[in-house]
């Protein structure tokens, strides 16, 4: 029998495929373009907003937010976990260490580098993988798969720290991929990362415009349910 979930507390049905954005802003509006009329919310409990509903394959769809950071994003994919999520995809934005990325880009994450705590005491190591099918359907989607690395902190003035994770091939930086994908592993769930660039680190931060900001979110959205097969 299920655990009953102590943060995640579910007013709508479940669907074995989960959308995973940070924000309870961006899950609403995700909910408006993603799921059909019969949309619910799923949870409302600590101001982590989640919707469920039919997808445009015809299928079930739950979007739920994690919050900021591993800590939030772990309890939230254990709770899902325990209700019986299958396949969970990180919906998210990132900062671009590679110049060569623009602003509004989207990206998949073929592995992450785990720089952050909560990934690690969970047990893993520097690496950590993402399911590999899950992967290159977003690659497909997004156009670009990259080495992302995962961070506590979203405000770094340690420079040393980013020349680092780019000497070692990350392409960009976000705060909850690989904590979510090491739960995902001990839980059993298939997992995948697609991002949005919403800030250039490179020379200093260069931050996207709010309605860039908008469309990148859903540009996410959409490419994450093109790749479950839900668009």
């Amino acid at each position: 029998m299920a655990s009953q979930p102590i943060h995640v507390h579910p007013t709508a049905e479940l669907a074995p495929r989960v959308l995973l954005p940070g924000d309870p802003g961006r899950a609403l509006a995700l909910a408006q373009v993603l799921l059909g009329d019969d949309r619910r919310m799923f949870n409302h409990n600590r101001g982590l907003w989640g919707y469920s509903g039919t997808a445009a394959d015809g299928a079930p769809l739950t979007i739920q937010s994690t919050g900021m950071g591993g800590p939030s994003a772990a309890i939230v994919l254990e709770e899902l976990a325990d209700l019986g999520a299958e396949v969970a995809v990180r919906v998210g934005t990132c900062g671009a260490l590679d110049g060569d990325l623009a602003l509004g880009q989207l990206l998949a994450a073929g592995e992450v580098l785990a720089a952050d705590g909560t990934s690690r005491a969970l047990g893993a190591g520097e690496r950590v993988a993402v399911d590999a099918g899950l992967a290159a359907a977003l690659a497909d989607a997004a156009g670009t798969t990259a080495l992302v690395v995962s961070t506590d902190l979203f405000y770094d003035r340690d420079d040393a720290r980013a020349a680092s994770w780019k000497a070692q091939g990350a392409a960009a930086v976000e705060m909850e991929a690989a904590a979510l994908a090491a739960v995902a592993a001990r839980r059993d769930v298939r997992f995948g990362c697609v991002l949005a660039v919403t800030d250039l680190l490179e020379g200093g931060r260069e931050r996207i415009s709010p309605e860039g900001l908008e469309a990148a979110g859903e540009a996410v959205g959409r490419a994450a349910a093109h790749a479950l097969g839900c668009a």
